[in-house]
């Protein structure tokens, strides 16, 4: 039929294979660009997997403080692990090429990790707001039953939503206006922009993913830090208030730097067509990369215990 042939003179038919362009515009010093890259992934690497051993190793960081940021770490693991490679592969090796399939699963492997992220910085803050605000309860509250639950549904929470948005590019889609991602890995609306066919469900899909994780954990971690402001201020010793607005503000600055990073990325995306693709391109992979790269640092050397093992 003639429909399908003026198509197909200018769509691609389910491809196979897409490529990666890395950091348009700056392609020639992505050489230069992949250092300090390939540098905060080893840094994260290591940084996270001393933080996963001592945890593991001390039975007295076996509470749910500790083992949320063992749970950040090991997400922080998976979610360095799924860009850094093939970025460095794109910068360094000239490997551009990645199948169809493959670049799915990185976009499925990314997003439900930074869900995960997000989940695991929500359970940290509502951990310390019972700690602070309720210290005497908060050993009957935080079990560790209630930590493996908590983490649990806050894994499923990520997959249950992020599961439909692959499944709407795979099956929805059969012709690509081209197999060129402006990108440095695979994200969500960098691939549902190749498609030629009526993308509209897709971003909406992506928008209540985006509003319902961000939305809820920012509404309740933002919740718990006013309680927790308003309980340290009423403490009469100057040393105790202290004490707990210090391990109060490593977290902030891990909520920030995160939540930040995610809303400038976001928002360039979809409304950003006047800011030049390669800032939004490193700044969101700087937003993948940073915090796996500053949560074992801020966290460490905040937290005194884990200082001392180290």
């Amino acid at each position: 039929p003639e429909g399908i042939m003026s198509i197909s003179n200018i769509t691609v038919f389910m491809p196979s294979v897409l490529t990666l362009i890395g950091i348009p515009g700056l392609e020639a010093v992505q050489c230069w660009i992949g250092i300090p890259f390939c540098a905060m992934y080893l840094i994260a690497m290591v940084g996270n997997t001393l933080l996963l051993i001592i945890i593991k190793s001390e039975r007295s960081l076996h509470e749910p403080m500790y083992l949320f940021l063992g749970m950040l770490g090991a997400t922080d693991i998976v979610l360095g692990t799924s860009i850094v490679p093939k970025m460095l592969g794109i910068f360094w090796f000239h490997v551009p090429e990645i199948y169809f399939d493959s670049c799915l699963l990185q976009m499925g492997l990314i997003h439900t990790f930074e869900c995960i992220e997000s989940g695991i910085l929500l359970a940290m803050a509502l951990d310390r707001y019972v700690a602070i605000c309720y210290p005497l309860r908060h050993a009957a509250i935080f079990t560790h039953r209630l930590v493996i639950q908590i983490g649990t549904v806050v894994t499923l929470r990520a997959a249950i939503l992020v599961a439909p948005s692959l499944v709407l590019i795979k099956f929805r889609f059969q012709f690509y206006h081209t197999t060129i991602i402006s990108h440095s890995y695979c994200e969500h609306m960098a691939i549902v922009k190749l498609a030629a066919e009526n993308v509209q469900v897709n971003k909406i899909y992506g928008l209540f993913v985006a509003f319902t994780v961000a939305g809820f954990d920012l509404t309740f971690i933002t919740l718990s830090y006013i309680q927790i402001f308003i309980t340290v201020f009423r403490l009469p010793q100057k040393e105790a208030r202290l004490k707990a607005f210090n391990t109060c503000i490593a977290h902030i600055c891990v909520f920030l730097q995160l939540y930040l990073l995610a809303f400038f990325s976001f928002f360039t995306h979809r409304f950003g067509a006047h800011v030049p693709p390669y800032i939004h391109i490193l700044f969101s992979s700087l937003y993948l990369l940073v915090p796996p790269f500053l949560n074992p640092l801020v966290y460490g050397a905040k937290t005194k215990q884990i200082r001392t093992h180290v």
